[in-house]
């Protein structure tokens, strides 16, 4: 099935006399990033309002830990496999992801799923649109709420701050050239990120940032 992605640009006036805001919409076939990224086609969605562990996030059970990042990558797949995706936003990160909500013809709000699940937080430095959702995940000790976890924001600080004192130049994002010739780059919070090495003489390269990385032609790894 070919994907079938296409944006169509609406203005919405919400309400008399204020302004018109530009609603982006995709649709199609998906790919999986990460517990809150994916791909239409060739394009980059960030679920709107929620924040999932990162793929090589572990976090805490009442006695010893699990594979949060890995289960929160699966659980969108599960979400979206053999259904057409649609996603809907307004705005794109700095990026160029759109910043969207997500549905199936199953599942009409997948953001809200994910966090009803405890397999992502409520990102309230953007928005407070799932606090509800993780209000009755925490009450229920589901996922993450198991025992006390450290959220991802501060997770990938910590993961930064760590490459970066022993980064070429501070920049540790690594832009790796796999056998297919693919240029993918790797952030310290990435599942592969410390068996990836580096080979300058092949055109593999270090990135300073993510912004850098995305520009020079490389992409993040898919789950």
């Amino acid at each position: 099935m070919n994907p079938l992605y296409r944006i169509v640009s609406v203005l919405l006036a919400l309400t008399w006399g204020s302004p018109a805001t530009l609603a982006f919409e995709l649709s199609g076939p998906t790919r999986i990033v990460d517990g809150d990224t994916l791909e239409i086609g060739s394009r980059p969605i960030r679920l709107h309002g929620i924040d999932a562990p990162e793929t090589a996030q572990r976090c805490q059970l009442p006695k010893g830990v699990w594979d949060c990042g890995t289960e929160a990558a699966n659980a969108l797949a599960k979400l979206v496999d053999g259904h057409v995706v649609h996603c809907r936003g307004s705005a794109f990160d700095q990026y160029g992801r759109l910043i969207a909500v997500c549905s199936t013809e199953a599942e009409p709000d997948i953001n809200a799923s994910l966090v009803l699940q405890g397999l992502a937080w409520a990102y309230t430095k953007y928005s407070r649109d799932y606090v509800g959702q993780e209000d009755l995940a925490r009450h229920k000790a589901s996922g993450i709420w198991q025992s006390a976890t450290q959220p991802p924001w501060e997770y990938r600080k910590r993961r930064w701050n760590t490459a970066v004192q022993i980064a070429p130049n501070g920049c540790p994002i690594k832009g790796n050239i796999n056998r297919k010739g693919e240029h993918i780059y790797h952030t310290p919070w990435s599942r592969h990120y410390s068996k990836t090495k580096i080979n300058l003489s092949s055109g593999e390269r270090w990135f300073c940032d993510e912004k850098e990385a995305i520009s020079a032609g490389w992409r993040p790894p898919i789950q």
